[in-house]
């Protein structure tokens, strides 16, 4: 499986962006796919999940009220839509999946990663 993230750039404090992530090579629905994301000196964190078969999206607690994911199965494409966004909120975004086979719900981990996008939000 192949994952292709897009839709990063430079933005203000207070402004919306979606990121894109478009999965190939395997059949969408068969899969679970996540947001991650990493700050400069920070380990990894988790931001939401989405399951392509069922649309059951899980997101983490801190983002949940300004992050969602959604999908797009005409387009195997996932999106994170972020709002209202922080300087905090700068780190590289990376988009990952795990077939619904070899995971739990919401995933523990995943074996397919995106290249990465990165997010700068200025004050």
């Amino acid at each position: 499986v192949q994952l292709q993230a897009s839709g990063g750039g430079s933005v203000q404090t207070g402004d919306s962006l979606r990121l894109s992530c478009t999965l190939s090579g395997r059949t969408f629905s068969r899969y679970r796919m996540g947001w991650f994301r990493q700050a400069p000196g920070k380990e990894r964190e988790f931001v939401a999940a989405i399951s392509l078969s069922s649309g059951a999206t899980y997101s983490a607690d801190s983002m949940k009220d300004r992050f969602t994911i959604s999908r797009d199965d005409a387009k195997n494409t996932v999106y994170l839509q972020m709002n209202t966004l922080k300087p905090e909120d700068t780190a590289v975004y990376y988009c990952a999946a795990v077939s619904v086979s070899h995971s739990s719900w919401p995933p523990a981990r995943y074996h397919a990663w995106g290249q990465g996008t990165q997010l700068t939000v200025s004050s």
